[in-house]
């Protein structure tokens, strides 16, 4: 016989957040942010610089105090310019790590970065360690030349999972990359193809589950999600505040219930980002470039049916 459970009423596209006030619809997104995430994306270039530019200490300590509250761990993308020091000082803060070496078409600075990736993790900074961020979807290097790195990487760190990320379809497409991996690290993105907020959530699940049934029983955790709050569309998908509080709200809530372990993109604005993304690359994160929270300040207003600042 089924019974009726309260705590488990998450539908297929996700909690009806429609009939919500704009204020409304901050203070759920602040019960949801305190209530904490498992993972986010650290972003830690101020305004005006981009990567290759030297990070400092300073810059991140700052950044991961104000993230700290509300979130368990925190993953970073490079093992240079600076960025070695995202881990040490996480760890210091008492929070756990994903780490990636960024691997490109330069030899000698992917050389750098899977070193720094090695010693990061035998040091015990690394809880998982990601060997490459979207490389076969770039063609940076061919599936052979990753695969080598990968295993490379796998002989000398025996301690923490190691694996790759990408875009979840790569993982279906690519079964030796898939095999290589104790653990796949899958980017979901309703955004980037297209899709409209209203099925967004239905969209992510079934790229999660894509990537579940090529892991063939691997642990499969969402690398990146999210959604922007400015910009121009792509097909039905719309940046908005509105938008992206919503899917932050629904990807949280689905997560938790569903166990789901989901690192969201991302935590800062970074305007460098408009080069490769156009202008929605600058307006994916929680907080602004100025480090001020984006989506819960009493600066939001109402105009007519939209939320504008």
């Amino acid at each position: 016989m089924s019974s009726y459970r309260s705590h488990k009423i998450l539908s297929l596209s996700g909690y009806d957040l429609d009939n919500k006030t704009p204020k409304g619809l901050q203070n759920v997104f602040k019960r949801v942010l305190k209530k904490g995430m498992h993972g986010i994306g650290f972003s830690p270039y101020e305004e005006g610089q981009e990567p290759g530019d030297q990070l400092t200490e300073k810059q991140i300590k700052r950044r991961l105090k104000l993230i700290k509250p509300y979130t368990e761990w925190v993953r970073s993308f490079s093992c240079t310019d600076g960025n070695e020091l995202i881990p040490k000082i996480a760890k210091e803060m008492g929070m756990k790590t994903m780490v990636g070496a960024w691997l490109g078409d330069n030899a000698k600075i992917n050389a750098k970065e899977i070193e720094g990736l090695k010693r990061l993790a035998n040091e015990g900074l690394v809880d998982v360690a990601a060997v490459g961020n979207e490389v076969m979807y770039r063609g940076d290097l061919t599936e052979d030349e990753l695969l080598d790195f990968i295993y490379d990487v796998k002989k000398d760190i025996t301690n923490v999972p190691v694996g790759y990320v990408d875009a979840y379809y790569e993982f279906a497409h690519r079964p030796k990359i898939t095999e290589a991996c104790d653990v796949i690290l899958a980017n979901c993105y309703p955004y980037w193809e297209g899709c409209s907020i209203e099925y967004s959530l239905i969209y992510m699940k079934d790229m999660y589950h894509q990537a579940v049934k090529a892991g063939k029983g691997k642990k499969v955790i969402i690398s990146e999600t999210g959604w922007p709050s400015e910009g121009e569309g792509l097909n039905g998908a719309f940046p908005s505040k509105e938008n992206a509080m919503k899917y932050f709200i629904n990807t949280q809530l689905w997560s938790q219930e569903e166990n789901v372990d989901v690192f969201y993109f991302s935590s800062f604005d970074e305007s460098w980002k408009v080069g490769s993304e156009g202008d929605v690359g600058a307006y994916w994160g929680l907080w602004d470039k100025d480090e001020n929270p984006k989506f819960y300040t009493n600066r939001l207003k109402l105009k007519g049916s939209k939320l504008f600042l």
